[in-house]
């Protein structure tokens, strides 16, 4: 298995290359993991449905009438051969065009193009005087002899073809013969399941799991192979998580279970709402982590607006009141200056400790951001130092070594997904004992996948909405079916700010000739990859203008984006929360935690730029102070793109969970799981966490039921070493971002 993967290729030099650098196989194990990613049937011809020109086609069809015909080469004069031959399918028949200069070539190809003969083909179509058309195609063909011969034909398989991801040139047959004979050869597949394991599962053995997946007799082998390969990976992944969750527990932490009139209880006592029952249930569950003498590792996830922010901030004065400090570690600095807002506005004199009017209980809260001056940061660094700032929010700053804790006992993480573990351990590390740890998303994730990629935390969900927040009314404004519809966009904006609302104007671009770091660009999360125009997306600078100019004339309009110097940002985001400014016309860095209660609409432009999760954060954003909210996502994707079946499923419902669903069905599962990480190819690459989930429970139950057993996996040493091979590698890293 890890001999390299020349070793079955022959002589084939230049293959080898290209298989190893555009598909990152290296060994024959590597080979004979990499998998089909569909089946062609071999006793039947393959319907041929919805052709499209440019699109790779794999048919199995059968040859009709041959023709030969001559003619000048334009380059040279001389007379040059065109076969040509119609290929019947089941669906619309193919011609295909063979070229030669030579009499012999145009000999060769009528020769082993006799009609009749059937084979499987592959190629781009095209279309050539209003017919379809497979110009030179890969082919292996029935029966053939002499080249031919050398390839693998179809008579020699089964029923199933195996159709292989592939990169450029390295055709599907080119890998299928390389595997059958890397198997063949292998002396003995590896198991790394231990057979209590395997036969509890109802599992195939490795070598059968291998040999039907890759020369099934029907769909049920395949069936039964991918069961056996899909928890292999699952398995792996899962007790790698069960290593961290049981390395965790044995790490000890110092219990900061608060004390009794203290902060948290002069807090509560002002609150003027009543916690939701989820807030209340999340609280105790943090509560009793929090009195451990283990680290918390807790990820704490909710829709939009469902208080998680108080919910952590409970948790950071439970253990100021325990003689400790914490730290909330927020992606942005307009993030971090709201929470820091929002959290001294709830907590009042509370949070003056040390000032005049200040409360008995009162701590200090700080701020600390990367655009501070060497003197701005100096009081807020040293009031932590000596332990009189109880409560600290920042960006990236909080990381850098000189910035120190008397003890560090809890780290709020806001928007994990934003941060790497280097940047996580930066900050865990400036304790003396492990830190607890909370880690917030409003990214609904469903519970499969929080056990695939967060499965050695434990998870917390808020569903409840608090009192207050309104409805949210989002329609999709389709611009290229009705371009007229954009005047009533620019209508309901005036109506909105007649009303004494606010609105919010989203662009994907700060300007025409640029583009933002993190925005929505095709080929990123919450693209599909559909071909785009080449009409310029909208940018801030030049809605702000045209809206000025036009039909938002005489309204105060203001520009905000990630270019603006942090004090402008800041300045920006103060008016329009005082209701200073009507409109904001900004990218998306209002997408997380900017909370402006008076703020009613918004218009999303080039909506198909961004991706299901980021719409539905985005509209998050209105409806926030009891009024009905609207949100129009204006798009000029045509109806039955994929691009379109996004802002059509955000219109439709306005659960997260549901959303986050549609989201991973429609993305590449390596967004999800890591495996674009670059020079690495993922070890889930066959696993889906939806799909999947009776496996990843299965996988789960058995793994932790192993380590009972066999914490050392010392009874299987493949499996042992698998799991530490992922530990090693970038998924791990990936993994360990949880």
């Amino acid at each position: 298995m890890d001999s390299p993967i020349e070793t079955v290729l022959g002589d084939t030099g230049t293959k080898a290359a290209k298989i190893t650098k555009g598909l990152g196989l290296r060994t024959v194990g590597q080979l004979v993991h990499h998998l089909p990613r569909r089946y062609v049937r071999t006793a039947e011809l393959t319907t041929v449905e919805a052709l499209q020109e440019g699109e790779l086609l794999t048919v199995v069809g059968q040859i009709g009438q041959t023709r030969r015909r001559e003619y000048a080469d334009r380059r040279t004069g001389r007379t040059a051969y065109r076969v040509d031959t119609v290929l019947h399918t089941d669906g619309p028949s193919l011609r295909m065009s063979f070229f030669a200069k030579k009499p012999h070539m145009a000999d060769w190809h009528e020769r082993r193009l006799p009609e009749g003969r059937r084979g499987i083909f592959q190629g781009k179509v095209g279309r050539f005087n209003g017919d379809w058309q497979l110009t030179n195609p890969q082919m292996v063909l029935m029966g053939t002899e002499g080249e031919d011969a050398a390839q693998l034909s179809l008579e020699t398989l089964g029923d199933l073809y195996p159709i292989y991801p592939l990169t450029k040139g390295v055709d599907t047959w080119d890998l299928q013969r390389a595997i059958t004979f890397a198997l063949a050869v292998l002396d003995e597949v590896p198991e790394l399941l231990p057979e209590a394991v395997r036969e509890q599962a109802g599992l195939v053995d490795a070598g059968t799991a291998l040999e039907w997946v890759h020369h099934p007799k029907d769909y049920a082998q395949v069936t039964r192979a991918l069961q056996r390969l899909r928890f292999d990976e699952a398995i792996v992944t899962q007790l790698v998580l069960a290593r961290r969750r049981r390395a965790l527990a044995r790490l000890g932490a110092r219990p900061r279970a608060g004390r009794s009139g203290g902060l948290l209880d002069a807090f509560d006592a002002r609150l003027p709402f009543e916690l939701t029952g989820g807030q209340r249930e999340v609280g105790a569950e943090i509560d009793e982590d929090l009195a451990r003498e283990r680290p918390m590792n807790r990820l704490l996830q909710g829709e939009v607006g469902s208080g998680k922010t108080l919910v952590a901030l409970r948790a950071m004065l439970r253990v100021v009141d325990s003689g400790a400090q914490a730290a909330l570690l927020a992606p942005t600095e307009v993030l971090a200056q709201q929470h820091h807002r929002s959290i001294t506005a709830m907590l009042g004199d509370l949070a003056s400790a040390g000032l005049l009017g200040g409360a008995e209980e009162a701590t200090a809260v700080e701020l600390l951001t990367g655009s501070m001056t060497r003197t701005q940061r100096t009081g807020p660094m040293s009031r932590l130092a000596s332990g009189e700032a109880g409560i600290v929010i920042g960006t990236h700053a909080l990381l850098e070594d000189k910035v120190g804790f008397a003890d560090l006992g809890l780290v709020v993480v806001d928007e994990q997904h934003r941060f790497g573990v280097e940047q996580r351990a930066a900050l865990t590390d400036k304790a003396g004992t492990p830190p607890h740890v909370l880690v917030m998303t409003a990214t609904p994730i469903p519970r499969t996948v929080a056990m695939t990629v967060f499965g050695d935390l434990e998870i917390s969900t808020l569903t409840e909405l608090p009192a207050g927040r309104a409805p949210v009314q989002t329609t999709v404004v389709p611009v290229a079916d009705a371009p007229h519809w954009v005047d009533r966009v620019w209508q309901r904006v005036r109506e909105e700010v007649a009303a004494g609302h606010q609105v919010y104007v989203v662009c994907p671009r700060i300007s025409g000739d640029e583009r933002e770091a993190g925005q929505a660009e095709a080929g990123e999360p919450g693209d599909t990859g559909e071909e785009r125009t080449e009409r310029p997306l909208s940018a801030v600078e030049e809605v702000v203008e045209e809206l000025r100019a036009g039909p938002l004339a005489g309204l105060r309009l203001t520009a905000m984006h990630g270019r603006l110097t942090p004090d402008v940002k800041d300045a920006t985001m103060r008016s329009f929360a005082g209701g200073e400014v009507d409109v904001l016309v900004s990218t998306t860095v209002i997408e997380v935690g900017v909370d402006v209660a008076n703020a009613t609409a918004m218009v999303l432009l080039d909506a198909d730029r961004f991706g299901v999760s980021q719409l539905h954060q985005l509209r998050g954003r209105v409806g926030r102070g009891g009024h009905p909210g609207l949100c129009l996502l204006v798009t000029h994707a045509e109806v039955g793109t994929p691009a379109r079946g996004r802002l059509e499923a955000v219109a439709a419902t306005s659960d997260g969970f549901e959303l986050s669903r549609v989201d991973l069905e429609q993305r590449r599962e390596g967004d999800v799981l890591g495996a674009h990480q670059s020079g690495y190819q993922s070890s889930l690459h066959t696993l889906r966490v939806l799909r999947d989930e009776e496996t990843i429970l299965a996988a789960r139950a058995a793994g932790v039921a192993l380590l009972e057993s066999d914490p050392d996996l010392r009874g299987a040493p493949a499996l042992a070493a698998a799991v530490e091979a992922l530990e090693r590698s970038v998924a791990a890293d990936f993994v360990d971002r949880s």
